[in-house]
């Protein structure tokens, strides 16, 4: 291990708040391999500290005074791309700002946090601290440092049997429609873009799980609507999943696959973090190993640690047809990876050619059922 991996990740924060700054350092410096370089009230101080040394990640607010920090990160992306984690408030203005800063080339969106009790606390501490780590991972980053090589923040990781039991091996599932299950994290936003834009109006139906905080998850999913020949939608409880049809879990509550009839519908549910993560991919990949089996696919795409690789696994027990982003195309290979390196994906293919495995596996599926 060289002696960079060892070193803390350096934090600058920028937010125009003292109360803010000083509770994002208090949540920062509660993980020993992370540490803060300096705090800014405004882009200009940011600048003027980052003269003297770099940060490995930003931490950023958008709204700031003088210059909004839209503006400053398209700068930081032109002359010094660097990792950002963007960290807004609640609005929708806030939403659809932090949405235009993905595609300016943040690498994650995180809540502005009010913990109110020591679990949100600890919440909101591990939300801000895995997307620093997954940042510092990602493409942006100059130097990614080794896998492993960095201690994850306190705080519990539980597994999809907080939510609901594995599968029964001896159980049998009837054929129904195709549903397509999808996990994303770092990076996904873009990488689900990509898929859902070259999906066709009768594309099967599709349930996602991207890591995003509440109310985030329905701008996502208005502006990929807007984008898509498909319908696309945030959950709502008892929401169907048809034809035509991608539904992505909203923000804070867990998705899961509920067998009726010959189709699905979607059930939201509260639940405790599992795999770190609440929407988690594992409960939606346990949930489609459970209620779909053979007819489901599972797709996996970029992001950091391992959400959705062991109840993938589950799935392919199952009869699943299971598919991991190739390392290529990931901003940050960490999910995918582990999803292969424990034998949970069948195959690995390059982003662009998601959607077209997609239309295959329907099409497959469907002459399996006529036959």
């Amino acid at each position: 291990m060289s002696l960079r991996s060892k070193e803390p990740i350096k934090v600058l924060i920028v937010d125009d708040s003292t109360s803010a700054r000083t509770m994002l350092r208090r949540i920062v410096e509660s993980d020993a391999s992370l540490t803060v370089l300096g705090a800014a009230g405004d882009a200009f101080a940011a600048a003027r500290l980052m003269k003297v040394q770099l940060p490995d990640v930003i931490l950023l607010d958008l709204e700031l005074p003088g210059m909004d920090g839209i503006t400053f990160l398209k700068r930081i992306m032109q002359q010094r791309p660097l990792p950002v984690v963007v960290c807004s408030s609640l609005t929708e203005f806030g939403s659809e700002k932090s949405l235009e800063a993905l595609e300016a080339g943040a690498v994650e969106v995180i809540l502005k946090p009010a913990p109110t009790d020591e679990r949100s606390r600890q919440e909101a501490a591990i939300r801000i601290c895995d997307a620093i780590h997954a940042a510092s991972q990602s493409r942006r980053a100059e130097a990614p440092r080794p896998r492993g090589s960095e201690p994850r923040p306190v705080g519990p990781k539980l597994t999809a049997d907080e939510v609901l039991p594995p599968p029964n091996p001896s159980r049998i599932i009837p054929v129904t429609d195709p549903v397509i299950c999808i996990g994303a994290s770092t990076g996904g936003t873009e990488a689900l873009r990509v898929v859902l834009e070259m999906l066709p109006p009768d594309a099967p139906a599709i349930a996602i799980v991207q890591h995003m905080p509440q109310g985030f998850t329905n701008a996502f999913a208005k502006r990929m609507n807007a984008l898509c020949a498909i319908e696309v939608l945030e959950a709502s409880d008892g929401v169907a999943l048809q034809q035509g049809r991608a539904v992505i879990a909203a923000g804070d509550r867990h998705l899961l696959l509920r067998r009726v009839g010959g189709g699905y519908r979607g059930s939201v549910i509260e639940g405790p973090y599992v795999s770190r993560h609440r929407p988690s991919v594992d409960v939606l990949f346990r949930s489609a190993a459970v209620q779909a089996g053979a007819n489901a696919m599972g797709i996996i795409l970029t992001g950091m640690g391992d959400d959705g690789a062991r109840s993938m696994g589950e799935m392919r027990a199952a009869g699943s047809l299971t598919l991991a982003q190739d390392e290529a195309s990931c901003v940050v290979y960490g999910m995918p990876r582990e999803a292969v390196e424990m034998g949970s994906a069948v195959q690995t293919l390059p982003l662009t050619k998601m959607a077209a495995a997609i239309m295959h596996f329907a099409r497959n599926h469907k002459l399996k059922v006529a036959g």
